[in-house]
């Protein structure tokens, strides 16, 4: 539509064929339409809310067979109606040099009108995608400079616009009514109204729209990256890695065509190839990736597209970002191949998966070693990769609606007790276990039914615990849940009695059950250590503790007063019995033989003596 003001006589005649060319579907006659067009006029001058003669209004122009609601035909002649009334108003408005949105009493009637059958179709009196014709036909008979007022006033009734009973309704009318603005706006002069559009069409329609989403995964294949395709004089560089790094960018920008022909895998690969053991060659340096590091959040977050001069390439090189880029969009392209739901004729053979996940671990090693920050860097794009998967299923699945509607709670009657039901067993577990019981006899007879584990089984979880390499908090540890600690004491007592033994003997708790090849050899040694450090401090409390009694006294004595058993001997024997056995492996042979005579001499003098 051509732009002209609002008092050219151009303008003028072109609405008029446009409205000869849009003439509305006939009626059942045309005195029916002017009735109609004739009640509307007339209720549009009164400056009241539409809820006080709207329905009145709709019952004389109309007179439907049921009260409050139209039915088809009726819903029809009042549409048609209705539209061939908006021309007239729009025509009326720009031959009197009057803004068509403006709300006054002697012009300006259209928002009036609008305002009217939002109502009617908001409370169900009217078909509810009347409304959303109406804006439509408004649209395309506006200027610009009117369509802006338009959408202002469409931005406005937004909420109401989006309840369930219209949305359902207008919602295909309403896509197509942005979508023909969205064409004749101007995307360098009309950049705002673009992007007031755009906002308020994700917030109409719901996430789970399907044509909001690219379901076929059509690629941008107009974002062509251009780049030098000969070397010119007094480059520094080494121009056939120049045009190899730069020639990715045609298989990032059509995947699909990749893997589509051998050819062109084979030489994606080899390119990637070049380009990784580059990198891997040239490792940036961490001064390096805080020259380069972008400080302010909105620099960071900007969207860049790198300029592809070979002058630039020495540069660009020692740019963390940059590298970033060119891997980031390597994980992408792996993304997309390894995607699920794919037909066998788009997935990678075979030989292709093993190229893809060799590359795919090489470029990961390359982002974990790029500073500042790389292993946050590529914990982050994981899982931004992980959440596209769930997309693609998604989209695989049909776009399954993600809104869940509210269960109703059924109010009940005053007055009204509800029945409990009644059950067989006396609840409604044991009720359910009966019934399995009988539709399965031999369920209680299965021997998996109930499996007993082994005791390195049920200690594994405590055996992790005691292992300081496991770093599991002592709050967090198996031996603070009692019920756990019980459970494995009976096992213990059941089938391993030693290791239940040492429960009480060793003095060190829970941890003393523990089978010790669970354990670390550290740990295990620890242990070890603990246990002969209590049994050598039993032995002294044994020797130091109990008062000789005058009858062993008295035998004791001539032992004393003999030669051949002195107090010497005695106190070596006993030095003996409480020495550590791990001592005597230490010392040579002759001494622990020496010793041993000495106490087996001991012990002879004392049972003569006794005798």
């Amino acid at each position: 539509m051509a732009e002209a003001t609002s008092g050219a006589p151009g303008l003028r005649i072109l609405l008029h064929h446009h409205s000869k060319d849009r003439s509305p579907l006939p009626v059942s006659s045309h005195a029916d339409r002017d009735r109609i067009i004739g009640v509307f006029t007339d209720v549009l001058m009164k400056d009241e809310p539409p809820e006080n003669f709207a329905l009145r209004a709709v019952q004389e122009a109309i007179k439907p067979q049921k009260q409050t609601v139209l039915v088809l035909d009726e819903n029809q002649s009042l549409e048609n109606a209705l539209r061939t009334l908006l021309q007239e108003l729009v025509s009326s408005a720009v031959q009197s040099g009057q803004r068509m949105m403006q709300r006054s009493q002697n012009g300006g009637q259209i928002p009036h009108l609008l305002d009217i059958v939002l109502y009617l179709c908001e409370r169900g009196h009217v078909e509810g995608g009347m409304i959303f014709q109406l804006l439509e036909d408004l649209t395309e008979m506006s200027t610009i400079k009117d369509c802006k007022e338009v959408f202002a006033y469409i931005e406005s009734k937004q909420d109401i616009l989006g309840k369930q009973e219209l949305f359902g309704r207008g919602k295909l009318v309403m896509l197509r009514t942005c979508n023909q603005l969205l064409r004749r706006l101007s995307k360098a002069n009309d950049v705002v109204l673009c992007g007031r559009i755009l906002m308020f069409l994700a917030h109409f329609f719901p996430l789970s729209e399907r044509s909001a989403v690219n379901i076929k995964g059509v690629f941008n294949t107009s974002n062509e990256t251009k780049y030098e395709k000969e070397a010119s004089e007094g480059v520094p560089i080494d121009f056939k890695f120049y045009k190899t790094l730069w020639s990715l960018q045609e298989h990032f920008s059509n995947p699909a065509q990749t893997t589509l022909s051998q050819p062109k895998w084979q030489k994606f690969a080899g390119n990637l190839a070049v380009v990784l053991d580059t990198f891997e060659a040239q490792p940036l340096t961490e001064d390096e990736g805080k020259a380069n590091n972008l400080e302010q959040e909105e620099e960071a977050t900007f969207s860049i597209k790198y300029l592809t001069s070979s002058n630039l390439m020495g540069l660009e090189l020692k740019d963390p970002s940059f590298r970033r880029h060119v891997l980031l969009q390597c994980l992408i392209l792996f993304d997309y191949l390894k995607a699920p739901g794919k037909s066998e004729k788009d997935s990678p053979s075979e030989s292709m998966k093993e190229e893809i996940k060799l590359c795919e671990e090489r470029v990961k090693r390359l982002l974990e070693i790029i500073p500042p920050k790389g292993k946050e860097f590529l914990q982050s794009i994981e899982h931004i990769l992980e959440r596209e998967r769930n997309w693609v299923w998604w989209k695989r699945d049909g776009c399954l609606p993600f809104e869940k509607q509210p269960t109703e709670k059924k109010a009940i009657q005053d007055g009204v007790r509800k029945r409990k039901p009644r059950w067989r067993l006396g609840n409604k577990e044991l009720s359910q276990l009966w019934k399995w019981s009988d539709q399965n006899p031999n369920a209680l007879t299965d021997p998996e039914r109930v499996s007993m584990p082994s005791i390195n089984e049920y200690w594994k979880p405590l055996a992790e615990d005691m292992d300081p390499a496991s770093g599991i908090e002592a709050e967090y540890h198996h031996k603070n849940n009692r019920v756990y600690c019980w459970k494995g004491l009976r096992f213990a007592a059941r089938q391993d009695l030693e290791s239940f033994c040492r429960y009480s003997d060793l003095g060190i708790g829970i941890e003393g059950v523990v089978p010790p090849e669970l354990l670390p050899s550290d740990v295990r040694a620890k242990l070890h250590a603990r246990t002969t450090e209590k049994n050598k401090r039993a032995k002294r409390e044994e020797t130091k503790g109990p008062t000789i009694q005058p009858e062993e006294a008295q035998v004791a004595t001539p032992i004393e007063a003999d030669g051949g058993g002195s107090a010497g001997d005695l106190e070596e024997g006993e030095a003996l019995m409480d020495s550590d056995p791990t001592e005597l492996q230490k010392q040579s042979p002759p001494e622990v033989e020496s010793r041993q005579e000495a106490e087996t001499e001991l012990e002879a003098n004392i049972k003569v003596e006794v005798v």
